[in-house]
């Protein structure tokens, strides 16, 4: 699933080749995704300038004078900018087509994916109105961390995955951020310390922002803006590496089931729940 990396590293390489240009026309192929594309949307975009282009979450927004076209990518899909010219594929539902003959279009395999239309101002819609804080603003730091745990027996992996509490820290990035911060992911969130979220909002923002710079990571289905796959899984320490030695210690990595979702981590170097509790 495209996460905050790969969406940012999608909206960098997308802004040069749309904004400010006119929308001549939107060619929906298939309507039927996650939710269907927004009846009667062609008429709205065409003629539109866009004027914006900004992330919230992974939500790609697409600013115009009358309105906001909101994108998601859902678990496989990806946005490339091709000369109109070029024949869909069996997955491409949809071309925003440019005055300059090309278009953007989106391919979604899996149809997990939203291409909406929401009017000013867009936080209000109902898909962005809940989210929590951007990890990289100044806002989140571990005091807003300790002050959202406060009383939850969640483990502490599943609570930062939370879209309510931070968004865009999905599996990969969760399991690479409690290692740095040396917590396990099993720890209940409502044990850690102040010290301890202050070390794992830092290493949240250290690990987003390694990966941005290194375009995402290309585990699964993601491919970057250019069509280069991203490069910030040869990063990565402990996600996918079960019975490999630890980077740190050379202690090998376990895995653990957490929600249904995958879970790695180094017995060493990252503190048990009993000695998590010792800091609270």
């Amino acid at each position: 699933m495209p996460e905050l990396p790969e969406v940012e590293t999608t909206l960098r390489g997308l802004t040069p080749h749309l904004l400010g240009r006119q929308i001549k026309a939107l060619q929906v192929r298939n309507r039927r995704l996650r939710l269907p594309v927004t009846e009667g949307l062609e008429a709205k975009v065409t003629g539109e300038v866009i004027g914006g282009l900004r992330r919230r979450g992974k939500y790609l927004l697409l600013e115009l004078h009358s309105g906001v076209i909101l994108v998601h990518l859902g678990m496989s899909g990806s946005l490339r900018i091709l000369p109109v010219s070029t024949p869909p594929g069996i997955h491409d539902h949809l071309d925003l087509i440019l005055e300059n003959g090309q278009c953007l279009r989106m391919r979604d395999p899996r149809r997990f994916g939203l291409f909406l239309w929401t009017a000013y101002p867009p936080d209000e819609h109902p898909c962005l109105r809940s989210l929590g804080p951007e990890p990289l603003d100044a806002g989140f730091d571990g005091d807003y961390l300790l002050s959202r745990s406060r009383g939850r027996r969640l483990a502490i992996k599943p609570f930062i995955m939370d879209a309510k509490v931070v968004v865009g820290v999905g599996n990969i990035y969760a399991s690479e951020s409690l290692f740095l911060a040396g917590i396990r992911p099993d720890c209940p969130a409502g044990s850690v310390s102040k010290q301890g979220y202050d070390q794992l909002a830092s290493a949240i923002r250290t690990v987003l922002s390694d990966s941005i710079s290194a375009g995402g990571t290309s585990l699964w289905d993601f491919v970057g803006e250019d069509g280069h796959p991203g490069y910030f899984a040869r990063q990565l320490r402990v996600y996918g590496r079960i019975g490999q030695s630890c980077v740190v210690c050379e202690t090998l990595i376990r895995q653990v089931r957490i929600g249904q979702r995958s879970s790695f981590f180094c017995p060493k170097c990252q503190k048990s729940m009993t000695e998590v509790l010792m800091f609270a």
